[in-house]
């Protein structure tokens, strides 16, 4: 269905025609709908009207069909492509135009930026850009440069960047993306928390029917397969691991992504072939999949505060995980889990023999884990704040249209 059309259908009225509340929340690519069930759904329950906006895909419908939201798919690229990039801002310019939402709010850094351009320019009252991460920290050169200028200008374009952590937030005020008075973490940070019934410690778990024996020692992954999430490193410690405990297993749950830090084709063969790593492929439920592990190892890069984190220790296993921006907010260090060094093998064989060889230790750590979850991060608190949060801005006077474009004027810093 072409968009003009999308427009012209009736649920997409405008919410003055229909004097409601409105909130437009918009992503990249289908798959980080993965990830927005929960916060759909706690904002239509405040009693907003919610749109979500993302790349065409399954995902976006069976996410909106199972929230009970609207939904309309606009393709947008992840990398750089001016053509595309400008179609998609009209796109985005005419869909806002048609649904004068009161409040939006975009996220992942192409959706983030033509988003909040497109909501800047329709004069949107009330504008969000919410910060999962900082995809520049890994990039370098030229890339680095476009990807910095790429943010401040999505931050330029909104009032506030809900950050999702606390480390994320000083990351991007040491990058100078806003200014200190716009960078908000909303609690202890995550843009979920995490549902403790579905994640929870139990009997039942699939190692019989993945064949992984009951007496292994598994250690899971669970996201996206790709170099930024410390997968190279992960596969080269576990043979090492492998070496000096024969038990030990690898469960990788999660896909083979197709982004631009995918893993080379020999290192997705050698994963595939190995005979101790087990990789499930995509999942749509991964909470049994954490009962088969004895702990988790996200070895990633950057982060904004990673789900699966909150996911494990819901289920009382404990994680180990690097210092990065976002993942070193997840972890309370030698309590719920280990901090090591992004980037060295040694650090993450170290670190997990030393779980591997002392079951009690596991348990305990796993136990600190579930209870600092029911402490800070159950859903329901996560989302409440996030609810309130935004009911709070209808409040607030609209912005006039002068100091909306004085506020682009005035961008960024000098380098």
């Amino acid at each position: 269905m072409g968009i003009s059309r999308v427009l012209e259908s009736a649920p997409f009225a405008s919410a003055d025609a229909r004097n409601e509340r409105s909130i437009v929340v918009g992503v990249t690519h289908p798959q980080t709908c993965l990830v927005l069930g929960a916060r759909l759904r706690a904002l239509r329950q405040a009693g907003f009207r919610v749109t979500v906006i993302a790349g065409p895909g399954a995902l976006l419908d069976q996410t909106a069909a199972a929230e009970g939201v609207e939904r309309i798919a606009i393709p947008m690229r992840r990398g750089i492509a001016p053509l595309a990039d400008l179609v998609a801002l009209t796109r985005l310019w005419r869909f806002l135009g048609a649904l004068k939402p009161d409040i939006v709010e975009f996220s992942t850094p192409k959706a983030g930026l033509l988003g909040a351009l497109a909501a800047m320019l329709r004069g949107v009252p009330r504008r969000v850009y919410m910060l999962r991460g900082l995809r520049l920290e890994t990039a370098s050169g030229l890339k680095r440069r476009i990807l910095l200028a790429a943010e401040r200008l999505a931050a330029a374009c909104v009032h506030t960047v809900l950050c999702n952590s606390e480390s994320l937030r000083q990351q991007a005020l040491a990058f100078r993306l806003a200014p200190a008075g716009k960078l908000l973490v909303l609690g202890d940070g995550s843009s979920n928390g995490v549902d403790t019934e579905r994640f929870s410690p139990g009997a039942e778990n699939p190692r019989a029917r993945l064949g992984i024996n009951p007496d292994a020692l598994v250690i899971g992954f669970v996201g996206r397969l790709t170099r930024d999430k410390g997968l190279p490193e992960l596969i080269e410690a576990f043979d090492a691991i492998l070496r000096a405990e024969p038990r030990a297993r690898l469960l990788l749950v999660g896909w083979f992504d197709a982004s631009e830090d995918a893993l080379s084709v020999p290192l997705r063969v050698y994963i595939l072939t190995h005979p101790q790593i087990y990789c499930t492929g995509f999942v749509a439920d991964t909470a049994p999949y954490y009962r088969a592990m004895d702990l988790l190892v996200l070895p990633t890069w950057r982060e904004g505060f990673p789900n699966v984190v909150l996911e494990a220790a819901a289920t009382g296993i404990p994680v180990v995980t690097t210092l990065c921006t976002g993942s070193r907010d997840s972890v309370i260090p030698e309590v719920t889990g280990l901090l090591i060094p992004p980037g060295y093998p040694e650090a993450i064989c170290e670190a997990v023999l030393k779980l591997l060889r002392d079951p009690d230790r596991r348990r305990r750590m796993g136990r600190a884990a579930r209870a600092w979850v029911f402490d800070r991060y159950l859903d329901e608190r996560v989302l409440g704040l996030t609810a309130a949060w935004y009911r709070s801005l209808l409040d607030r006077p609209k912005e006039p249209l002068a100091a909306q474009r004085a506020q682009l004027e005035s961008t960024y810093p000098a380098d």
